[in-house]
Parts: C-alpha cells; sequence; structure tokens
C-alpha cells in the first residue's frame, strides 16, 4: 500500500476572504513574460473573468499560455495565490508549469493550488476524510493490491477468474468510477446479463471492504471528493468560496468524474478558463468525454472561446495536410493551424509523402531505407519516430532496424520480443524444439493454468533432480507414477501429451502453422482472446503478429536462431536512436521526421474500434490521425502496405480511408508500381472520390472488406492515377486458374463478391482481392 503524494498542505484560513491584495500600479510595465505573446496568446492570458475556453490546437504554446494567465493573475494582484487553482493532467506537467511560474513570478508560486485532479482531490479528502467513511490516515492502494483484493471478494463469492478475468471486472468498475457512479447508482442497463449482476454486485463488496480497510483506490480519490461535495453543500461553499480562479489544462480529456468535481468548485465565481483541443481527444478508451469540450458554451453561457491557431512546431505542408484531414469531423468547433515563427519561414518545404507498398516487410524496408537517407541530409535518426497504431505492427520495423544496425528504442512498452505473451509463446516453441529447456517448461507448465499448483511442481523439481533428468521427463515419469494427485497427474500427463504431439509435427508442418497450432492447441491464445482486460485484444495481435513472423523462416531451429540473436543484440541496450511507439502514446511530443505506417483499413481506422464505437470511434480514429501528423516538425511519411500477413495468412489491404482525405496541394503520392500493378478503389479523381463512394468496409465494420473495390496504376507513373474498379471480378468462376503477381498461379475456390478464396501453386490457400488477379 503506498501513498504517491506528498504535497505541502496549506492552511485553508484566509485572513481576509474575498479580498484581492493591493491592485498593481497603473503604470507599471508589462512584465518581459508577457511582452513576448502573440496576439491570441496575449488576448486568452488577459481575459481573467468569467468563464473561457481556449482552443489551442497542436504546436501553439498551451502551456506558456495557461502558466502566463497564472503569473498575470497574480501580477495584477486579482487574487492571494492560494485561490487560484490550477489542474494539470500529469505529475510532469505540474511539475513544469510550477517551475515555469516560479521563474516569473517567483516564490509566491508556491502557494498557487497546482496539480493533477487526483492529487488535490487528495489534498481535499484528506482534510474531510470522515465525510467520505474513511479514518485519518487511510492509505491507497496500487493496482497489485486492487486486484489482489477483488481477487479475495471474487473467491469469496464463489467466481472462477478463469471465466470472469479479474482484470476485466477491476476494468470495468474503474469506468464506473471515471462516470463518478458509486455503487447505488450504476444505472440498470451496465449491470444487465450474469456479467454485469456480478461486476455490479462485486463493486459495491469492493467498495465496503476498502472500507473496512481504512483505504482507498485512485479512482476514489476523485469519487470520495466528489461525493463530499455533492452531498455536503457546506464543505462544497467552502471551496467555491475559496477559488476565485480555476485553470484547467487538457480539458478535452476530462472524464465525467472531473468534469462534474469542476463544474462544482467553479459553481461561485464562474472564473473557469479550460485549455484543451477537442481535434486531440483520444482517450476515450480511458473514459475521456470529446463531449466536455464540445458543450463548453453550453454549460457556461456567454463564455469566450479564444482560437490558438499559430503553430511553432511543424512545416506548413505538415499542417495543412492535417488540417484538411481533420475537418472530415463532424463533432469539433473548429479551427486550422497555421505556420507561425521559424516554421513560416521555409518556403521549400517538402509535402507529406506517402506512399503504397506492396506488403509489411517492403513497407518496413522502405522507411529504414529513408531513415538512413535522411542521416546524410542532416536529419539524424534521434529526432525520428515511426509511430504505429497497434503494438503488433512494431515487430517488422524492429527487425529491419536492427538488421541495418540503426539504433532504436520502444517507448511506452517493452520491444517485441520482450513482451509477456510473446516470451510465453517462445518458451512453448523452444520445449517443442528442445525438450531438454528447464526454463521453458517452468514458464508454461501451468501457462494456463492447468490445475498444477505448487506442491505438484515442486515434487516434479524434485524428481528431476534426484534422477538427472530434464523437467519434461520427470513430469512423463510421475504422469505414469502414484506421487502427485489424481488431478495433478492428469493434468500433467496431459501436458507431457500435447508437447510429444507438437514435438511430432515439427518437419511435417510448415514453422509458422505448427506455431499457430500450438498456441491454439495449448489453450494460450484462447486465455488472451476470453481475457476482458483493456491491453487483452493487443496481445491476441502480437501473438498473431508472432506466427507471421514465424512464417519468414524455413524451420522452428531457424527462427529460434534468429530470435536468439535478436535477444542478445537488445540485452545490450541500444543507444538512443529512431523512437517506436504507439500514436495514442506520442501525445504531447514531437520530433523532427514522423513516420506514420499501416494506413491501411481494418488497421487505422482500427476495425474493432469501429465495430464497437461507430462513427464517434470513426471521429477519434481521425483525431489520432491528426495527431499523428502534427507530432513532426520537418518532414512527415504515411505509408501502407497491399499485402499484409496476418496470423500467417495473407490479406489484400485497402488503404485507409484517410488517405484519400489528405489533400493534394501538400501530399506527395508515389507507389511502387513496379512490384504491384495495383493499389486499391480509393483515388479517383472525380469529385468526392472513394471517401464518398466508399467501395470498402462500411463504417460497423460489416461487409467484405470492400470485395471488388481495386484499381490499377498506370504502370511507371510513380503517381496514383486511378479508375475506380468497384464490382470488378464479381465474374471470375469457381475453378479458374488465375495469375497473382506475388502468389504465382492457382485456381479459384470461391468468390464472395470479387472476394476471392485461391489455392496457389506454391503460396497454398489465400484470400485475395480480385482486382489484384488476372485470369491465366
Amino acid at each position: 500500500m503506498t501513498d504517491p503524494f506528498d504535497l505541502t498542505d496549506e492552511p485553508l484560513d484566509d485572513p481576509a476572504p474575498g479580498a484581492a491584495a493591493a491592485p498593481a500600479p497603473a503604470d507599471a510595465p508589462p512584465p518581459p513574460w508577457l511582452t513576448g505573446l502573440n496576439p491570441e496568446q496575449r488576448h486568452a492570458v488577459e481575459t481573467t473573468e468569467g468563464p473561457v475556453l481556449v482552443l489551442s490546437g497542436a504546436g501553439t504554446g498551451k502551456t506558456r499560455v495557461l502558466t502566463t494567465r497564472v503569473a498575470y493573475i497574480l501580477h495584477r494582484r486579482l487574487t492571494r495565490p492560494w485561490r487560484v487553482l490550477a489542474v494539470t493532467f500529469t505529475n510532469r506537467a505540474a511539475r513544469e508549469m510550477r517551475e515555469r511560474l516560479g521563474s516569473m513570478i517567483g516564490p509566491v508560486s508556491e502557494s498557487v493550488w497546482l496539480g493533477t485532479f487526483h492529487a488535490l482531490s487528495l489534498k481535499i479528502l484528506r482534510r474531510h476524510a470522515g465525510l467520505a467513511g474513511l479514518r485519518d490516515g487511510f492509505t491507497i492502494l496500487d493496482a497489485d493490491d486492487q486486484l489482489r483484493l477483488l481477487k479475495q471478494l471474487m473467491t469469496d463469492a464463489g467466481l472462477d477468474p478463469k471465466r470472469e478475468p479479474p482484470k476485466g471486472l477491476m476494468g470495468r468498475i474503474q469506468r464506473w468510477k471515471d462516470r463518478g457512479l458509486t455503487p447505488d447508482r450504476v444505472p440498470e442497463d451496465d449491470v444487465k446479463g450474469a456479467a454485469g449482476r456480478r461486476a455490479g454486485d462485486l463493486y459495491a463488496r469492493y467498495q465496503a471492504r476498502l472500507l473496512e480497510l481504512n483505504a482507498c483506490d485512485f479512482g476514489d480519490l476523485l469519487l470520495h471528493t466528489l461525493g463530499i461535495l455533492q452531498k455536503h453543500p457546506d464543505v462544497a461553499e467552502e471551496y467555491q468560496t475559496r477559488f476565485d480562479y480555476i485553470l484547467v489544462d487538457e480539458y478535452q480529456d476530462t472524464n465525467v468524474a472531473q468534469y462534474l468535481w469542476l463544474r462544482l468548485l467553479a459553481a461561485r465565481h464562474k472564473n473557469l478558463c479550460c485549455v484543451g483541443d477537442d481535434d486531440q481527444s483520444i482517450y476515450s478508451w480511458r473514459g475521456a468525454e470529446v463531449g466536455n469540450i464540445l458543450r463548453f458554451e453550453t454549460d457556461y453561457p456567454g463564455a469566450a472561446v479564444i482560437r490558438l491557431e499559430r503553430n511553432y512546431r511543424s512545416a506548413p505542408p505538415i499542417l495543412g495536410a492535417a488540417s484538411a484531414l481533420i475537418r472530415h469531423n463532424a463533432d469539433r468547433l473548429g479551427k486550422d493551424l497555421i505556420a507561425a515563427g521559424a516554421t513560416a519561414d521555409d518556403p521549400d518545404a517538402p509535402p507529406v509523402k506517402v506512399r503504397g507498398l506492396w506488403d509489411g516487410e517492403a513497407e518496413a524496408r522502405w522507411v529504414v531505407e529513408e531513415i538512413e537517407a535522411l542521416g546524410h541530409e542532416g536529419l539524424p535518426a534521434a529526432g525520428t519516430a515511426i509511430l504505429v497504431r497497434a503494438t503488433f505492427q512494431m515487430r517488422e520495423f524492429e527487425d529491419r532496424l536492427m538488421a541495418c544496425g540503426v539504433p532504436y528504442q520502444v517507448i511506452g512498452g517493452p520491444r517485441f520480443y520482450e513482451r509477456l505473451e510473446i516470451r510465453d509463446a517462445l518458451a512453448y516453441l523452444r520445449l517443442v524444439a528442445q525438450p531438454d529447456d528447464d526454463l521453458a517448461f517452468e514458464r508454461i507448465v501451468n501457462t494456463p493454468k492447468r490445475s498444477l499448483g505448487e506442491a505438484s511442481l515442486q515434487i516434479v523439481q524434485k524428481h528431476a533432480r534426484a534422477e538427472g533428468k530434464p523437467l519434461l521427463n520427470a513430469a512423463r515419469d510421475l504422469s505414469d507414477g502414484d506421487d502427485l494427485k489424481a488431478r495433478a497427474k492428469k493434468a500433467l500427463a496431459a501436458f507431457v501429451a500435447d508437447v510429444d504431439r507438437w514435438r511430432a509435427l515439427v518437419g511435417g508442418l510448415p514453422p509458422a502453422e505448427l506455431c499457430a497450432t500450438i498456441l491454439e492447441e495449448s489453450g494460450y491464445a484462447a486465455m488472451w482472446k476470453a481475457d476482458k482486460s483493456p491491453d487483452a485484444p493487443g496481445r491476441v495481435e502480437n501473438l498473431e503478429e508472432l506466427v507471421g513472423a514465424v512464417a519468414e523462416f524455413e524451420s522452428l531451429d531457424a527462427f529460434l536462431e534468429h530470435i536468439a540473436l535478436v535477444m542478445e543484440t537488445e540485452s545490450k541496450g541500444a543507444a538512443a536512436g529512431v523512437t517506436l511507439m504507439t500514436l495514442h502514446g506520442a501525445k504531447g511530443l514531437e520530433f523532427d521526421v514522423v513516420f506514420l505506417p499501416g494506413w491501411e483499413e481494418d488497421i487505422f481506422p482500427h476495425r474493432r474500434a469501429l465495430e464497437e464505437g461507430g462513427q464517434a470511434s470513426l471521429e477519434e480514429e481521425r483525431r489520432l490521425a491528426y495527431v499523428g501528423l502534427t507530432r513532426a516538425r520537418k518532414r512527415a511519411f504515411v505509408s501502407f502496405a497491399a499485402n499484409r500477413r496476418i496470423y500467417n495468412n495473407w490479406q489484400a489491404s485497402l488503404p485507409s480511408r484517410f488517405v484519400d482525405e489528405l489533400p493534394d496541394d501538400f501530399v506527395e503520392k508515389a507507389s511502387d508500381t513496379g512490384l504491384y500493378g495495383a493499389v486499391t478503389a480509393g483515388f479517383a479523381e472525380e469529385p468526392g472520390g472513394w471517401g464518398t463512394r466508399h467501395a470498402r468496409r462500411s463504417l460497423n465494420g460489416n461487409g467484405n472488406g470492400g470485395g471488388g473495390g481495386g484499381t490499377r496504376l498506370s504502370p511507371g507513373t510513380g503517381s496514383w492515377k486511378a479508375r475506380d474498379r468497384s464490382g470488378e471480378g464479381t465474374d471470375i468462376a469457381v475453378g479458374q486458374r488465375v495469375f497473382h503477381q506475388k502468389f504465382g498461379y492457382g485456381r479459384v475456390l470461391s468468390n464472395d463478391g470479387g472476394k476471392l478464396a485461391v489455392d496457389f501453386e506454391k503460396a497454398g490457400r489465400k484470400t485475395v482481392v480480385a482486382g489484384f488477379v488476372e485470369a491465366a
């Protein structure tokens, strides 16, 4: 149990409630930190009274505006420092803001209430713990303690953690807290069905147990404070009177609980200044509600809305492309970024480069070649980022970067082969390839759970040491003896039989098919598919990517040798070089050069997001693309592949609709027409193009993925001069012989509206779009 907060607690007793300090002299010269602002920034700083929404686009200086506004309020002596509340989303942002504020106005800045939502809530909760049912000195549970407590409650309730993963239930509880919902206020629709009822019951038990322990979790800091302010008007009035000015950073990322918390505190003076960017709201999966910022003027009639559109980060073509892309969103307040400062002084800034490649391997090769070429132009790898939509995309780039000796770092998570699910899967493959690998045996013998307790595994280890045998052979001996209980003996015998069967398949099955078989038959893939935790879908995608990686090798031994070399390279560490991370993780960062690969339907926008959220999720995916583009200072590259291997199946891919929405004025489009003669539908020159026709997957993810949609490129043109091929290929007959430029000759097994299943003579069975084959 930990308490991660250490804030100096200023006394609430104000010697002169409601009174401001003596006003600054009217003829005093403006401070230097005020004169350096542009007109819009200065307007945002000096508009101190009443509700204010500052729409601050990417790279427009929002942190500077927010900090300067606090300094201006105190410099003008409009109130006392401890009567200003400034809220950030991260501890890093709070530290940066306090440091800047201190350099502007000196030690007086230490008295400002400045911190994250949770840190400031804790400050209030410590003073009023009894009103939330807590006692003085309450503790805050970390994530491990929370899960441990929930598992205990599940056991008491007779719930099987295999069928109801604790992480998934905890995620649901935390989402209710993000919405400001206590157990008695969870809507009926949220607890319908068996899983919902169990989660609702556990939520109530979990909260009751926390109070018994005199503890709360991270979500309770806001939830309890919100409850105190809602249920105790005298306490609410105390804080409403105390804070004359409230400032909030990243308002587009607020959840419901944070929104209600702010409304309550600002109810008296209404001097609420929210800084944010509706075009960068990309965290709905964390509970963020973009509607909070969109309805600001409705919540606060007469509010001033100030737009910061001068971007000091990115070159004009990058801003032009990003602004045009985001205009396709309907739910936005509207603004356009324009280059300012040094970024506006380069009339020859190169356009955003969009490249179509044959497959994922070719895409990774092209990206790394471009990185090396840019290095010769004076743009080193250390200032370059590859931003992906999903973690499974990283593997091919990591392999290529290592093969070319380009240093890189993965931000926001381990490298691909260091991820938990990949290490587990590799342990299965190692044990099949080498049955004497005791470390692999220990890692996966009970993963997923096989009713093998610690006592049973100790018996196996003791027998192995006594007989001088590998653990797998010891397990084989014990599965025939009487040293183990019947249940453990049966489970161990089944595991040994599985390994023996998989070993018999080595050499008879292609290594990728063997890998897929092991993951399925072991139950390991099913374990993650059943897991309800937020990171589980990404782990499944990573396992699918691993199968694709294995397919690139002739044998299982060759793949494992490759991995051993990869891991050795990684263990030595690499100097800071190319940054590889997800788009979500890149928000708030900036790089000289940004590569945005995988702009394909089903990957970006992500199919699962569209299936679950429809139009709202599509707009959030587009905001994510906007965020990616605006991370780049000097150069931006977008790429997509015509084919991609997913779970050892080659799939023809359609370029993302976002590619079609990039404007020609700021974009240079090219494709490897020497490698393939088709991309897909979407770059037709008629007005509206593919974006309005949508010869592709429907919004909710149904349909055949654009089956007949396809275009041919004029050979050797290097640019898209597409003609619509929607509907082509529907007349290809079952049994017809066809030719595919990558897979060669084959016969059509089925034709689903232009989506063909073909048995290729050398490549085996594949699913391809009809526009990619020719009659043979």
